[in-house]
């Protein structure tokens, strides 16, 4: 069994933030492959279960996220290199993104409290761009602020993108997908399959 973490904030009040892009790919990956599928509430986590993976909502708020990731990790036996966890990245420019099988956690709080949580930098995870040319001043209100409609536009490629990275990851390895989806140069706000920077 894989599972597959998408980070971002419970409630009806941040469900179209940038902090939730990763709650986002998972509705959507949701829609596209398994719209019936019920939800259970475990392991601090909205969960909806698949034949091939997990797909899990932490319930902790974005800060906390490491919390729901481990007892997730923990209940249901999963590696952590059959782990991805999906978010939004204030590095990476809008309408791009980037897959990894390691690394630190950059600005991001959710990320930082997930690999506290397990104790290594060495899971998986997909970063979605929401970064502008300029770093905004007060990054709060940013990442917590809601997309502009010319924003979506650049977004909803980049989401379904990440939905066929999910959908391979469930039945390959993290090199595979990086190697499908990492493909240097390519953008998707401009056209291309994939992106990264």
């Amino acid at each position: 069994m894989k599972a597959v973490f998408g980070l971002g904030n419970p409630g009806l009040e941040h469900a179209l933030s940038r902090h939730n892009v990763g709650f986002q790919a998972i509705d959507l990956y949701r829609r596209v492959h398994c719209p019936r599928r019920k939800g259970t509430i475990a392991a601090h986590s909205l969960i909806y279960r698949t034949e091939e993976i997990l797909l899990v909502k932490p319930l902790t708020y974005v800060n906390e996220s490491g919390q729901a990731v481990r007892a997730v990790l923990d209940r249901f036996n999963v590696a952590l290199a059959d782990s991805l966890v999906v978010y939004d990245d204030l590095d990476l420019p809008l309408g791009t993104m980037r897959v990894l099988a390691a690394g630190g956690a950059g600005s991001h709080n959710g990320m930082r409290s997930v690999l506290a949580a397990v104790g290594s930098e060495g899971i998986p995870r997909l970063r979605v761009g929401i970064g502008t040319e300029s770093r905004p001043d007060e990054e709060t209100s940013y990442v917590l602020g809601r997309f502009a409609l010319a924003e979506w536009e650049r977004l909803l490629p980049v989401l379904e993108s990440a939905v066929e990275a999910i959908e391979t990851f469930s039945t390959s390895d993290i090199t595979a997908v990086m190697n499908r989806f990492n493909r240097r140069g390519s953008s998707i706000a401009e056209g291309g399959d994939t992106a990264i920077i």
